[in-house]
């Protein structure tokens, strides 16, 4: 349609704003606010893709590769690991366990909410506006700094060697005829790399569902520690990626106290507009 992108970006992220005025307060609008929330997010990050020139012409690629080969003592993790660990005759039990913990991840971070939700409901707005904020920073970064992932820069003769995307190498013969239409439908802008959103949104939800009982803690640390292995082996994100995930973490953490007065202002003009509605 050739929508302009700040008419798009404006008409999706108005969208839980307007779920809040037109419709009371229930548990049912708390989730579907989140649900827009994440569509907003899902199109806003693609919106740089539709010009893959252009975007190309911003792409960064090498400044992760060197601070991960500082970080790995003159080679990059995600080369060690697969040289160590990945069998050159094809994929072993552990490249598709590491796989299907990544692909799970889709759904990890809303499986946690969830879980909040329903053991806690009054719990529930402050966990959704911290996810929803990992996002949105995550997001704000991709636009200002898109960046190439491991597998992309290995494609493309930037690593010095190759590096496998062990997650195409499972996922073609696992799913068949089915791959092509699920990988082009998640994988909207190559270049969303740093941060790691996959890391930083499962690390706040283990410190979200540690707040909830030791034992969801601990379920949320394990799948967050293991995706964050899965993510350097199988290609998909620099070590430095995930740092800067767990660093957007600790912002959103420390900075709540900041943002909170404010976010529950803006809340109660929505309020206010809900009321009117409501008239």
């Amino acid at each position: 349609l050739r929508v302009p992108p700040a008419i798009t970006t404006a008409a999706v992220a108005s969208a839980p704003f307007a779920l809040a005025v037109l419709r009371p307060r229930t548990r049912a609008r708390d989730v579907g606010i989140f649900a827009l929330q994440m569509w907003a997010f899902t199109v806003i990050h693609e919106l740089p893709y539709d010009d893959p020139e252009r975007l190309r012409a911003r792409l960064r690629v090498r400044y992760p590769i060197r601070v991960d080969r500082a970080l790995g003592g003159g080679r990059l993790p995600t080369r060690r690991l697969q040289q160590a660990l990945a069998s050159e005759d094809g994929v072993r039990s552990r490249d598709a366990f590491l796989s299907i913990v990544h692909w799970a991840w889709f759904l990890q971070p809303h499986a946690a909410l969830l879980w909040v939700l329903l053991r806690d409901e009054q719990r529930f707005p402050r966990a959704a506006r911290q996810m929803a904020a990992a996002f949105d920073i995550g997001c704000a970064v991709y636009m200002a700094v898109p960046t190439a992932p491991p597998w992309w820069a290995g494609e493309n003769g930037y690593t010095g060697g190759p590096v496998r995307r062990i997650m195409v190498e499972v996922g073609e013969p696992m799913w068949g005829r089915a791959w092509e239409p699920l990988y082009k439908s998640l994988g909207g802008n190559p270049w969303a790399a740093m941060p790691s959103l996959h890391f930083a949104t499962s690390g706040l939800s283990a410190i979200l569902l540690s707040e909830m009982g030791t034992d969801a803690g601990v379920a949320g640390w394990a799948y967050a520690l293991t995706l964050g292995f899965a993510l350097v082996y199988l290609g998909e994100h620099y070590v430095v990626d995930l740092l800067a995930g767990a660093a957007i973490v600790a912002l959103i953490r420390r900075g709540e106290p900041l943002v909170g007065p404010i976010a529950e202002r803006i809340s109660a003009a929505v309020q206010r507009l809900e009321r009117l509605a409501a008239a």
